[in-house]
């Protein structure tokens, strides 16, 4: 009979343990999204929609993207624009975009008021100049995927709804920076998502989100957070999601893209700031979150470990085929949402990269406990 050192079994039993921590959140939570039928809309009718976005010196993104918004195949809506204290030649090009498109409302900022530390306050200024009760939020280098954008988000508002999340996917182009940057994309996605599919909404980007006017109002929108430069989007819907009142948009042409970083070190940094917001989180979140990486983590070491201390035929085995195991359920489930979600020649890459990113994810973190950032542009 074979036995086992006390390290071994510690080992093995940590290994199988954070597995099945793995498995359940794979199958019980991701599957959600991977697996999700087409939802009929909640509404027919076509509420008026008030699109929101606040720039500071964004005219090549704005001339490049804001027309889409503007040439929207919907009948009620409105695009507002806070030009915040922009120094380049974006007031000049608004001004004479409105002359095309009267459903441009333009706010303009003159001075840099630090009432809210990063986007919140221009952002806040452009909620409260909305004239509609539906709100629609993107950035000034985001383009809808399709004509449809308005009508599919708001095709989702019915009495209930107070919150409409969707997908914000980054432009595809050659190079290893910009496959990290849409995995790590995909990766946000595959979780804030599948939560919110399971009744426990946690966040939603606001390169693509939707809420009412009146809870943003209702709530003092971002008092509780004011002091945190990122947030406008995760820290607010963690805040006011509920199940009740939330829902997600998966529809391709609901899509918004945006453009990636193009440097290492520029994406570290937006990648530090949106983490920062991670700690404001409510502590159920918190642990959930935590718990799928902190397993991830203890796996992949245990298993290294087990496999460097052991000899017996009988723990490669299971080694290998937790490895296996966890290998066969991650390719089912991220290729099904790798195709839900448009995201092309990432399989392959999650597959490969996931220890890397994980590892790289917790040292932005960690430096991001030590660090401030104020400043959104």
């Amino acid at each position: 009979m074979t036995q086992f050192t006390p390290v071994e079994i510690a080992l093995s039993v940590i290994l199988l343990t954070s597995l099945f921590i793995q498995l359940i959140y794979y199958w019980i939570l991701f599957s959600r999204l991977a697996f999700l039928r087409k939802q009929p809309p909640a509404t027919t009718e076509q509420p008026p929609v008030s699109v929101v976005i606040a720039a500071r010196n964004e005219y090549h993104h704005l001339k490049k993207n804001l027309p889409a918004i503007l040439e929207q195949k919907y009948p009620y809506f409105e695009v507002v624009v806070v030009n915040h204290a922009s120094d380049d030649e974006t007031a000049d090009y608004l001004k004479e975009l409105q002359n095309s498109y009267p459903q441009l409302k333009i706010v303009t900022i003159e001075r840099d008021l630090n009432f809210f530390h990063g986007k919140k306050f221009p952002l806040s200024i452009g909620i409260k100049s909305a004239t509609h009760e539906i709100l629609l939020l993107t950035d000034a280098d985001c383009k809808p995927a399709s004509p449809y954008w308005i009508s599919r988000m708001a095709s989702n508002y019915n009495d209930r709804t107070e919150v409409m999340l969707g997908y914000g996917p980054y432009n595809k182009e050659k190079g290893f920076l910009n496959r990290l940057i849409r995995y790590d994309t995909f990766l946000v996605a595959l979780q804030y998502l599948s939560f919110a599919l399971a009744g426990k909404p946690y966040m939603g980007v606001g390169r693509n989100l939707s809420y009412r006017k009146s809870l943003f109002l209702k709530n003092k929108g971002f008092i509780a957070h004011y002091l945190v430069a990122s947030g406008d989007d995760d820290l607010f819907i963690n805040e006011v999601a509920q199940k009740e009142n939330t829902r997600v948009e998966l529809s391709s042409e609901a899509f918004v893209y945006s453009e990636p970083k193009h440097t290492f070190g520029e994406w570290l940094r937006q990648k530090r700031r949106h983490l920062s917001t991670g700690k404001k989180y409510k502590l159920k979140f918190k642990f959930l979150l935590g718990m799928f990486s902190l397993s991830l983590g203890i796996y992949y070491l245990s298993a290294i470990i087990l496999l460097a201390v052991t000899t017996s035929p009988i723990l490669l085995y299971v080694v290998l085929g937790s490895v296996l195991l966890r290998l066969i359920s991650k390719i089912i489930i991220h290729k099904k949402v790798l195709k839900r979600l448009k995201e092309k020649q990432l399989l392959l890459f999650s597959l490969l990269w996931e220890p890397v990113h994980l590892l790289l994810m917790l040292v932005v973190g960690f430096i991001g406990l030590f660090t401030k950032t104020t400043q959104w542009k």
